[in-house]
């Protein structure tokens, strides 16, 4: 549906931005194929990965994607006010004749203090810095990608996918088992479709449910009007946790 509403649009497009997964239903977009869309219509890609980076495997520059961004409060294991991260594809690099939010840690460092008239952009991302970075939080952002890089991110999307499975068996069962109306599943069931987030429609007992599970030591999302997200995420998270879930879930169901 992206691709075939950027082709018809291909006349009018500048720019196609879009988040990497979706925050409410955890869907995952094929990145590169809407980046070659874009492309081809003569339109710049970008993407919000808020929801993606540290969730699933990221090829940004093999993908030709132009730049994206993203935040470290999510699946970094930042907190709120954490470092953010820019991705910004090297054919770009040099070129000091793009639009830009320019910002003073992005000037030449070299000539920073020299305080002429314009703007002399730092090769790369570099560029697109606006100030300097805070030590504290980059310190502990640090030490969590340090985490990534031994644990390795393929070695990580491969367990979220077998826990999010597991999630999603245990969860689909009792959608059958219960005569709630409207309980489902909205996430999609296909692995490569989707991130370590699986999004509930929860119905009518929806929040009491939800309220249920954070007695019981259960920390999910709520997101209005009946949709309680889960996120099983592979660095710290076990089998026997998305079984507790299930088993929470299920006597949520029957008060």
């Amino acid at each position: 549906d992206i691709v075939r509403t950027i082709e018809t649009n291909a006349d009018s497009l500048a720019l196609v931005m879009i988040g990497g997964v979706n925050y409410y239903t955890g869907q995952a977009f094929d990145i590169q194929a809407i980046t070659h869309a874009a492309h081809i219509a003569g339109a710049v890609a970008g993407f919000d990965l808020a929801h993606a980076a540290g969730n699933m495997e990221l090829k940004l520059h093999d993908w030709e994607v132009d730049f994206a961004m993203w935040c470290s409060y999510k699946y970094l294991n930042s907190g709120p006010g954490g470092s953010s991260g820019v991705f910004v594809h090297e054919r770009h690099a040099a070129n000091d004749e793009l639009p830009r939010f320019a910002g003073w840690w992005g000037h030449e460092e070299s000539e920073r203090f020299k305080m002429r008239k314009g703007f002399k952009p730092m090769y790369g991302a570099a560029g697109w810095q606006l100030s300097n970075a805070q030590v504290l939080p980059m310190a502990a952002h640090k030490a969590s990608l340090d985490i990534f890089m031994e644990a390795g991110m393929e070695n990580l999307q491969t367990k979220s996918r077998k826990l999010s499975s597991y999630a999603y068996w245990l969860i689909n069962s009792l959608v059958h088992e219960t005569d709630i109306q409207g309980l489902r599943i909205i996430s999609p069931e296909l692995q490569q479709d989707r991130g370590a987030q699986l999004s509930i429609v929860a119905g009518e007992k929806g929040r009491s449910i939800f309220d249920y599970m954070f007695t019981q030591g259960i920390v999910a999302d709520w997101r209005e009007p009946d949709v309680i997200r889960i996120a099983p995420v592979p660095l710290y998270n076990s089998f026997a946790d998305i079984h507790r879930f299930a088993e929470a879930l299920k006597a949520a169901l029957s008060l």
